[in-house]
């Protein structure tokens, strides 16, 4: 879910600048910062953020920079402007000679609230569609960024998955010797206690079968082997399954727990041990898939 993501288009003397910044969050959670005179685009940028994006909390940050002179015009203010002429003629009617038809324009000119100095109003349409061509170069940058991260945790979180399967198989054959050590364990101590007198061979094939019964992981680790099946089937489908292995990754550690409780055997202790470390491993890597 992390990443980060620039682009930016130039033309008709303005430059719009689009940055994207993600950090791991479980939900998709975006924030636009604009100017507030083009606040009115934030809807359609947040809508095309999430038509790309599904989990994370994405920072999206615009700028727009004038590169030529701003695009202005100037008005008249025809009324004032007649009604200082007026004035002027009648000024030269009383007498002032010196004064030339000529000079009209300029002199009225400099007359206040004359000519007013405006921006040309923005075609609002024109400039969204641009905010949201630019952030669609930034998706773009965003994404491919994510892409090549995406494979690194994709083949990390591979190899880790070999890792607990090797160590699922270990456990598996640990297995039955555990209940053959016991059996062997139980027939001497009972001997011990029993001495010279005979042992009872059905009370302690009997016993290991309750000892094999309540040990055995069977169960547990061909549900491992699903799920380690299952983790492969999803990460080359690929897509948003980010959630999907959050839930998978916890069975996994269900049933590794379920294991070490199961196990007396020192050796199947520290297998599961290993092998939840490992888990714990994919647990973190899983955090920032979208």
């Amino acid at each position: 879910m992390t990443g980060y993501g620039r682009g930016e288009t130039q033309r008709d003397g303005l430059q719009v600048t689009v940055e994207l910044r993600a950090v791991n969050n479980r939900y998709l959670d975006c924030a636009v910062k604009l100017p507030r005179a083009y606040i009115f685009a934030e809807d359609a940028l947040k809508k095309q953020v999430q038509e790309r994006v599904s989990r994370g909390k994405v920072d999206l940050f615009v700028t727009l920079t004038q590169t030529e002179g701003e695009d202005q015009k100037v008005t008249v203010n025809k009324p004032l402007a007649r009604e200082y002429i007026q004035a002027l003629k009648t000024i030269w009617a009383l007498g002032a000679g010196d004064l030339k038809d000529e000079s009209y324009p300029a002199s009225v000119a400099r007359f206040p609230d004359v000519l007013t100095v405006e921006k040309r109003e923005e075609d609002l349409e024109t400039v969204k569609a641009r905010l949201l061509e630019t952030l669609a170069l930034a998706l773009d940058d965003f994404n491919a960024m994510r892409l090549r991260e995406g494979e690194k945790l994709r083949a990390d979180i591979l190899g880790r998955a070999e890792t607990i399967e090797a160590l699922v198989g270990q456990v598996e054959r640990r297995s039955p010797e555990t209940v053959l050590a016991y059996r062997q364990k139980l027939e001497a101590r009972l001997r011990e206690v029993l001495e010279n007198r005979q042992l009872d061979e059905s009370r302690v094939l009997t016993e290991a079968a309750i000892f094999a019964d309540k040990v055995a992981v069977d169960e547990e680790t061909v549900r491992l082997r699903s799920h380690i099946a299952q983790l492969r089937e999803m990460l080359d489908q690929g897509g948003a399954i980010g959630r999907k292995l959050d839930f998978l990754i916890q069975e996994f550690n269900r049933e590794a727990n379920t294991i070490g409780s199961k196990c007396t055997d020192l050796n199947v202790t520290r297998l599961v041990v290993d092998m939840k470390a490992e888990i714990e491993k994919i647990r973190e890597q899983v955090q920032n898939i979208e």
